[in-house]
């Protein structure tokens, strides 16, 4: 009998130690980067299974470069912005068309897709200008520029001028976020966190912190430094931030700074004292990553006022005040 307990008490400690080490493995993170749409990635999820999904995450951002970016020659939207009106469109750029369209309507027309003419123009596109184009030019270009012109019907666009350029960059990156997230649902994946590019999907929790996700806010810093002012608990819901401090052109000739934030009303950059904008919600990550773009091509009242509007939305913006100090905005409910 003595035997028999001792087996039994073995027993149980491998069934004890089998039992712990499953629970220790479901706590172990998932851990995925890389690069995507010109910038980096990570993904980070909490799996029984362990899987890696690697190859899967590679695909679905490999349909969504197809379908909506201007980068790429053959892609759907480069067909189209070519004039070519027999493409057929796939669910990815209709879904990106519809929510672009919401918010085009939503912001009178501060978040304009078809302002791909004057982004190349200005360099910030696929397309290199040899010069800083004048006014006369710019003129010219904004008879282009009008979401309103452009119909999406049974899976074709039409547009009133075939050089109407489309260009989704401004939500695709968000978008993308999305599609990762939705995939890792699918796989029955409820904790999870994607990153591209600093536009940000959380669902669940960190199982690792046992907490809500924590991601930070960078600082504008313009030395090429990276540090952060506000650490933000995100809870099932997507942060997507725009600036203007990072990304833009010098006149070769007049050493002028061009922000790559875009007035689709004047065609100019935007000469507005907002550095940066934060937005959160419980929407997608493509409606936060197209609201923060259209807060930035706002006057800092305009997007308090439009935010005031939209109580859905957190924001949190980073301007500067008349004497260049830096100062912070937030919403009551950031």
């Amino acid at each position: 009998m003595k035997h028999l307990n001792i087996k039994c008490l073995i027993a149980l400690f491998l069934l004890f130690g089998l039992i712990s080490c499953k629970e220790n493995k479901t706590l172990e993170s998932v851990n995925l980067k890389g690069t995507a749409f010109g910038t980096s990635f990570h993904i980070t999820y909490f799996d029984k299974e362990h899987r890696d999904v690697t190859k899967s995450i590679d695909s679905l951002f490999y349909l969504i470069n197809k379908s909506l970016s201007t980068y790429i020659k053959n892609s759907d939207i480069s067909k189209i912005n070519r004039g070519d009106q027999s493409v057929i469109v796939d669910d990815y750029f209709i879904e990106v068309f519809q929510k672009s369209l919401r918010i085009y309507r939503e912001t009178n027309g501060v978040f304009d897709p078809t302002i791909g003419v004057l982004v190349n123009v200005w360099g910030f596109g696929p397309e290199k200008p040899t010069q800083t184009p004048d006014t006369i030019k710019i003129k010219k270009l904004l008879n282009l520029v009008g979401f309103d012109k452009v119909q999406l019907c049974k899976g074709r666009i039409s547009k009133t001028n075939d050089s109407i350029y489309l260009d989704f960059n401004a939500i695709a990156k968000g978008y993308a976020v999305d599609i990762a997230g939705r995939f890792l649902e699918r796989k029955n994946i409820n904790n999870y966190l994607v990153e591209i590019g600093g536009e940000i999907r959380t669902r669940g929790m960190n199982k690792n912190k046992n907490s809500l996700w924590k991601v930070g806010i960078e600082n504008p810093n313009f030395d090429g430094t990276r540090s952060f002012d506000k650490l933000i608990t995100l809870n099932n819901e997507a942060m997507a931030t725009s600036g203007s401090y990072r990304k833009f052109k010098l006149d070769s000739i007049s050493g002028k700074k061009y922000t790559h934030i875009l007035n689709a009303k004047t065609g100019m950059p935007m000469q507005s004292n907002l550095l940066s904008v934060s937005v959160i919600s419980s929407l997608d990550c493509a409606d936060v990553d197209g609201y923060a773009t259209a807060l930035m091509a706002m006057s800092l009242e305009e997007a308090k006022d439009f935010l005031k509007e939209h109580n859905s939305l957190k924001g949190f913006i980073i301007y500067s005040t008349e004497t260049g100090e830096l100062n912070t905005f937030g919403t009551t409910n950031f």
